[in-house]
């Protein structure tokens, strides 16, 4: 592959594109309209990497998470950079909730997920002291990692196999021509052979630039985290989820033990007032105008309106998300829980109003669009990556 080939997006899953394709043969340029890698996505989750134990058997998410992980693990271990597996408690906390725990430990044994065991009161208690509930699914292998570190080790692999990251180049537009993809990008006009676009909450931006706009539209999700101070931390050895609603593809609170020994509470899932709103202050007049206007919007709201005030209520009031962390670990209190920033999913919405679940991916000639890649596709970035190249001709 001799190719130039311009990647849009300089989180994980667009640095991965970058390297493979470097790999591969081709001169690639990743433009990035931040000053730095990472700088949206891959840098606000709680860095958990995800075994598979949710996704749809078969799915695109189910095989690339799967693949993903032995890469990442491949990957970290040969760079130095710190991946501990500190496992993941999947807990019931009423008899109801016995039968979506089922659900999850099924899922989990036909994506192949090792080490899958199904725990009562007393042994999920084994595994975190101060954790209570009805039974659990125990996932011992999920890790955790620095994803902004392996994006930025990602960036150097790029240079170094002769491609240019350039950060501070959005791109403005682009066109399509029998022999290529004429790109602006700040003020500088360029010329690939390919595109690819990894533009995550951008992604709509992009594909609408190359005419593709599509049939889904990315309406941005805020999530919201507390950290636990002090002894608080201490509370929690690795990984603590409830059962997943499958009506949506958000995970619930849970609390999660970070690479960097923090813990965090949450994430819930509040519709942000902007592309990139990290707070309610955070308010685009022309981003809401696009959201609010997409009638899959309209649709979403309609069937779900209950959840999202919920969602609300928990974002303005500290005392839902320490409900909703007490139900596993019912020694915390307020005083534990200090608020800490979150971050934004780019959630793919439907023209019928549906949340698209699985990765996906459009090929328009010359230009491939990334235009759903939410959690885990940082777990999942390196097989993204030679997913998104096999479109490529060799």
């Amino acid at each position: 592959m001799s190719e130039r080939i311009g990647v849009v997006g300089a989180g994980i899953v667009g640095l991965a594109v970058a390297r493979e394709l470097a790999m591969r043969g081709a001169t690639v340029t990743v433009l990035d309209k931040e000053d730095r890698v990472a700088a949206h996505q891959t840098g606000r989750n709680s860095g958990v990497v995800h075994a598979g134990l949710y996704y749809t058997p078969g799915s695109l998410k189910a095989r690339l998470c799967r693949d993903g992980v032995a890469l990442l693990r491949e990957y970290c271990a040969e760079h130095h950079i710190p991946y501990e597996e500190v496992g993941k408690l999947v807990i019931a906390s009423t008899p109801a909730e016995r039968a979506g725990l089922r659900r999850v430990a099924d899922r989990a044994r036909q994506n192949g997920v090792p080490g899958i065991a199904e725990l009562d009161g007393l042994g999920l208690r084994e595994v975190e002291p101060y954790a209570v509930g009805v039974g659990a699914v125990h996932s011992p292998h999920t890790a955790i990692v620095d994803f902004p570190a392996v994006a930025r080790r990602l960036a150097l692999d790029v240079a170094a196999l002769g491609g240019s990251v350039r950060l501070g180049c959005p791109v403005r537009a682009l066109r399509e021509t029998s022999s290529g993809v004429e790109v602006l990008a700040g003020k500088t006009r360029l010329s690939f052979d390919r595109l690819v676009s990894c533009a995550g909450l951008g992604s709509d931006a992009v594909a609408t630039m190359s005419g593709h706009a599509g049939d889904v539209r990315i309406i941005p999700f805020r999530g919201e985290y507390y950290r636990l101070t002090g002894a608080a931390k201490d509370l929690v050895r690795g990984l603590v989820y409830p059962v997943p609603d499958p009506r949506y593809p958000f995970l619930g609170v849970h609390l999660t033990r970070r690479i960097d020994g923090e813990v965090l509470v949450g994430p819930n899932a509040v519709l942000a007032l902007a592309r990139e709103g990290y707070s309610w202050s955070d308010v685009s007049v022309r981003d809401l105008r696009d959201i609010l206007t997409w009638p899959g919007t309209r649709r979403m709201a309609a069937r779900h309106w209950r959840t999202g005030i919920g969602e609300v209520y928990g974002s303005l009031a500290k005392k839902a998300f320490l409900k909703a962390a007490r139900r596993y670990v019912p020694t915390l209190t307020a005083h534990d829980l200090v608020r800490t920033p979150g971050g934004v999913r780019a959630q793919a919405v439907a023209r019928d109003g549906s949340l698209l679940d699985d990765f996906v991916v459009d090929v328009h000639g010359r230009v491939i669009l990334v235009r759903n890649a939410p959690s885990p596709a940082a777990t999942s970035s390196l097989a993204i990556a030679r997913h998104i190249v096999s479109f490529i001709p060799a």
